[in-house]
This record gives structure tokens, C-alpha cells and sequence, in this order.
């Protein structure tokens, strides 16, 4: 497929048909430069619908980069990002968000005034209906179904001590969970997870792994960037293994253990 199909702005299928069978979010030969540094080249990847896909690689891959096409917030000098037939390239991230993407950052954007409880509520009261609210603040009180939501989710989570604190306050761990919770609350189709267990001790990473797992069987579709190995193979379902740019290899996590150009890549890394 070339970059040229693909290239419209508009939300009509270019050479990515809503009926092949699974595939619902499509990388198509994206390519991305800063300056003289090939951030990324030639990216082809297929995500099936359902499914937990990880993408590894070395510090400096790109890993980031591409995450950041996918929502909106990088423009790629070549090629398209396609969600369920949707172009993506070229519209703004809160446009992606509502076509069902959500994406948990590898920074945690929190509102640090905002207590745990509202931070969590916030993403559900502002598309509430389908559609984004100016003053979802004035509904805090009334949407108890919201409200309770958003208390269960930060209790799976381990963040159920702090609901009334103020966000400025977690450590960046719970930071973590936090911006996981508000992501959970929008009921994504799509979630695309920039390492959500950096910071976390390891009991907090199995809750997360096992949180995710249960997510995975509501049906919701995952990409997840992620440097802890026991992380990656306890949730992938496939996995792409990025390096200098490029997609060196994909498959099934057996067929990553085992491939050579992986373990290459990984030198100096920590172990798969």
C-alpha cells in the first residue's frame, strides 16, 4: 500500500478496508525527521482488533515519536496512521480522542490541583454524551454513576487511600496509575499505553498487569510501549521491536525471543 492512499485527511477507507478481517488500527510507511535525524522510517504495522500489541526497542528507537504520530501531536513528513477506517493523520488529538483513542503518557499529565477523584472524573464529564463540555466542573457533584466509576477504577488500581488529595502530591508512581484511571474512564476502543508501569514498585506492576489483562477481556484493543520485559510478555499478544527508526522485526512473543536482530538490538539492554 502506498503512502499515497493513505495520505487523505478525510474519514473516508483509503486502501484500508473496514472488512479485513481483525485489523483495526493501521501504521502505514510513516516517516519522521528532526533536522538531520531519521526519527522514523518506513514504519508499516497492523493492530487486530482485541488484541494486546507491544512495541520494544532500545532507548531511542523512536518508541515515543511514533506514539505521538499516532495521536496527533507529531505530523509525519510521509505516510498515515488509520483507526476502524478513520484517517488520523492530519487531525488534531482531541479529534483522535473522540474517535475513540486514548493514550496514557510516558510523563504523567495530571492536573496537579485537581484531587485524585476529579483528575478522574474530568475525561469522562468533558465527553459525557459524546461531547466535549466547556465546564464539566459544574456536573462534579451530580454524576454520582461517574463519580462511582472513576472510585472504582482508582481502587483497582491501588489509588483508592488518595481520592481526596490533591494530584501534585502522588509520588510518580501513583502519578502513573493515575493518568491510567483517567484513561480506563473514557472507555477507549483504542489505548495506547507509553510504559504505564515506569516508576512502579513491583507488586503495583503485577496489579497493573493483571488490571490490563481483565481490561483485555471487555474486547478493548492495546498498544503498549514498554521496557520491562515481564511487563511486555505477560500482556503481548504480538509484538513490533523497533531500532533506529525501523521496525526490525514483528511476530509472536516466542518468535521475538528467538530472532537474532532482537537480541542485537538489545545489547547493553535489559535482557528479553
Amino acid at each position: 500500500m502506498s503512502s499515497a492512499q493513505v495520505s487523505s485527511n478525510n474519514d473516508e477507507d483509503r486502501g484500508f478496508e473496514r472488512g479485513t478481517p481483525n485489523i483495526v488500527f493501521h501504521i502505514d510507511d510513516v516517516h519522521k525527521s528532526f533536522g538531520g535525524l531519521h526519527a522514523l522510517s518506513d514504519v508499516d504495522l497492523d493492530v487486530q482488533e482485541g488484541e494486546t500489541h507491544a512495541i520494544i526497542g532500545p532507548n531511542g528507537a523512536g518508541k515515543s515519536t511514533l506514539l505521538n504520530v499516532c495521536v496527533g501531536r507529531l505530523e509525519p513528513d510521509r505516510g498515515a496512521v488509520i483507526f476502524d477506517g478513520h484517517t488520523l493523520t492530519g487531525k488534531q488529538p482531541y479529534e483522535i480522542n473522540q474517535l475513540g483513542v486514548a493514550r496514557v503518557f510516558q510523563t504523567p499529565e495530571v492536573f496537579p490541583d485537581l484531587t485524585v477523584l476529579e483528575n478522574v472524573m474530568l475525561p469522562a464529564l468533558s465527553k459525557r454524551d459524546g461531547h466535549f463540555r466547556l465546564n464539566p466542573f459544574k456536573s462534579f457533584h451530580a454524576e454520582t454513576r461517574i463519580r462511582d466509576e472513576a472510585i472504582d477504577i482508582s481502587t483497582k488500581l491501588g489509588l483508592g487511600p488518595a481520592l481526596e488529595i490533591a494530584a501534585s502530591s502522588l509520588s510518580r508512581g501513583d502519578k502513573r496509575r493515575l493518568e491510567l484511571a483517567m484513561g480506563l474512564i473514557q472507555h477507549p476502543r483504542l489505548l495506547l499505553l507509553d510504559e504505564p508501569t515506569a516508576g512502579m514498585a513491583r507488586a503495583d506492576t503485577n496489579a497493573t498487569i493483571e488490571l490490563l489483562k481483565t481490561i483485555k477481556e471487555d474486547g478493548m484493543t492495546i498498544v503498549i510501549i514498554e521496557h520491562d520485559m515481564h511487563v511486555v510478555f505477560s500482556l503481548a499478544d504480538r509484538i513490533s521491536v523497533l531500532a533506529g527508526g525501523r521496525i526490525i522485526a514483528q511476530g509472536l512473543p516466542d518468535e521475538i525471543k528467538g530472532n537474532p536482530k532482537v537480541k542485537e538490538a538489545y545489547l547493553g539492554e535489559e535482557e528479553l
